[in-house]
């Protein structure tokens, strides 16, 4: 692996040196995330850049290369009776470490086990000048300063080529339920916040179709007994339907219509909106179907405490994102000139202006 690494490091000097773009692609299970790719730029593929680094069991820590598909993760972690606990969605079998970390993914456990931002010790990184780069390490507490490498998650590859990952893995529960039971939409944030504020074993609350889902998932002994307490019927095929909600795959994200994430104050009421609503992270997160303009939808996550972007379908060739306030916006420009100061990775693809 060590002459794929130099590999991609002579094509990154070559491109600086030529000017040419480059769009970074993996298993391209997410290229239908964030604006368009830029046609006219070459790529740079981490896909073959594969491979489980280290892992050690006892230390609940694990390296991998970032072309490395979480099938591959999770089975091995599987075998060891442990796994990713931000719940990483899989778009396809394709779907890798670094992609997941790049497009700052996690489900349903989120509010609960933290995402995969949370999950990450240190990286490797190239940047756009050709530099391969360490930033953090195996440990939590390992380095003074700004924490380079949790910077990655969400900026889609824009300050760099991620080429390795350190992150933390968790035991996978004893035990896992879910309870279901008929909510009517405008009881249901209430309802969940006031569920996930109890010190009970919750590790996942979402609404979709008038009904709500509480998963419940530890010691056998404390789901069992909070099971015994809250309402609701036990769900028979508990476990599909976080599957089905992690990945995606739930009948709601079904269809071309575009699909909008509101991430906003779990407490929030539910922005006015017509069309059908799909609620997860106990409020936290929130989909909606139709087509809208997004002025008018910033505005109304602005309302609940948060923002909104254009996740799926919809024109990917205008802004996807929610517009940034002008201080932010110079801030992430410096980041971009410090990490990538020839523009060359994923032009335009976060934001135009980046």
């Amino acid at each position: 692996m060590a002459d794929l690494s130099q590999k991609l490091q002579e094509q990154v000097l070559q491109a600086r040196k030529t000017g040419q773009k480059l769009n970074i692609e993996g298993g391209g299970t997410k290229a239908f995330m964030g604006r368009a790719a830029d046609a006219d730029a070459g790529s740079l593929n981490m896909g073959e850049h594969t491979g489980i680094v280290e892992y050690h069991p006892v230390e609940l820590i694990l390296t991998a290369r970032a072309g490395t598909t979480l099938a591959e993760i999770e089975a091995t972690l599987a075998e060891e009776g442990q796994c990713l606990h931000f719940e990483p969605p899989r778009f396809g079998d394709g779907s890798t470490l670094g992609g997941t970390l790049a497009c700052n993914l996690s489900g349903p456990a989120r509010p609960w086990s933290g995402s995969v931002r949370d999950q990450v010790l240190g990286i490797r990184l190239l940047n756009g000048k050709g530099e391969h780069l360490r930033f953090g390490g195996q440990v939590m507490k390992n380095v003074a300063g700004y924490d380079t490498s949790r910077l990655q998650a969400g900026a889609m590859g824009t300050l760099g080529a991620i080429t390795e990952i350190s992150l933390k893995v968790m035991p996978k529960p004893a035990m896992s339920l879910t309870l279901v039971q008929d909510v009517a939409m405008d009881e249901v944030i209430h309802y969940m916040n006031s569920r996930a504020k109890e010190p009970k074993p919750i590790t996942g609350a979402a609404w979709v179709d008038g009904k709500v889902y509480l998963r419940l998932a530890g010691a056998k002994s404390a789901v069992e007994a909070t099971a015994e307490k809250w309402s609701g019927e036990v769900m028979e095929q508990g476990d599909q339907f976080w599957q089905q909600l992690q990945h995606m795959q739930h009948e709601f994200f079904a269809g071309d219509e575009p699909l909008w994430r509101f991430s906003v104050g779990s407490t929030a009421e539910n922005p006015d909106l017509d069309g059908p609503w799909l609620i997860d992270w106990a409020g936290s997160q929130r989909w909606y179907r139709g087509e809208a303009d997004i002025a008018k939808l910033e505005t109304m996550a602005q309302r609940a405490g948060g923002q909104v972007s254009l996740f799926r379908g919809g024109d990917r060739t205008d802004e996807v994102m929610h517009h940034q306030p002008r201080a932010l916006k110079e801030i992430q420009q410096r980041l971009k000139k410090s990490f990538d100061p020839d523009g060359i990775f994923n032009p335009g693809r976060l934001y135009s202006w980046l």
